[in-house]
């Protein structure tokens, strides 16, 4: 596994290494040590699936908030999603700043998220499964969002979606902490 930072801190991208030989290859997806010495204290609680039917599905934005917050490793295992993430922590030096990244089945790409952050993402092609590792248990009472198109983050999404669901394209406006 290597780990890519992006431009928020503790969001890494995880790519693979393969070891290739004439099977097709193997790579480990997941390793607590090599994660713990990339800097993610990172303990599988749950794991989620997602499917999607149809290209410009949104899902998202999503978080828990504290005292559970929702670390995860997102992989997208069939189609493709441009996977979004929003810094919300307010002691961050890149609060309110996002990152974006394609993840498909075919670039193999995972990204890390830290507690804290809103997640959701864009499906680039019908049929497209994402493979959530969930770094704790989902909380019905302490799940929120923000909006997709909130201008105080000003998301440059690859497109318009075409389904999304009521809850997540009515999140009121984002008030940002002082």
């Amino acid at each position: 596994m290597k780990f890519i930072p992006t431009d928020i801190a503790g969001v890494d991208l995880i790519t693979l290494e393969t070891h290739s030989d004439d099977r097709g290859f193997f790579a480990r997806t997941f390793c607590k040590q090599e994660l713990a010495a990339n800097g993610h204290d990172f303990e599988i609680d749950q794991a989620n699936l997602s499917f999607n039917h149809h290209a410009g599905t949104l899902r998202g934005m999503h978080c828990q908030a504290a005292p559970v917050g929702d670390p995860k490793i997102v992989r997208c295992i069939s189609g493709a999603i441009y996977d979004v993430v929003i810094d919300l922590r307010a002691n961050s030096p890149t609060y309110c700043q996002w990152v974006g990244a394609e993840l498909s089945a075919a670039n193999r790409n995972s990204l890390i998220i830290p507690a804290g952050c809103a997640h959701g993402f864009l499906t680039l092609k019908p049929d497209t499964e994402v493979l959530y590792l969930m770094g704790a248990p989902f909380v019905p009472d302490l799940a929120s969002g923000v909006r997709w198109d909130d201008p105080a983050f000003g998301i440059k999404w690859p497109q318009k979606p075409a389904i999304i669901n009521d809850r997540d394209a009515n999140y009121p406006d984002y008030e940002p902490s002082k």
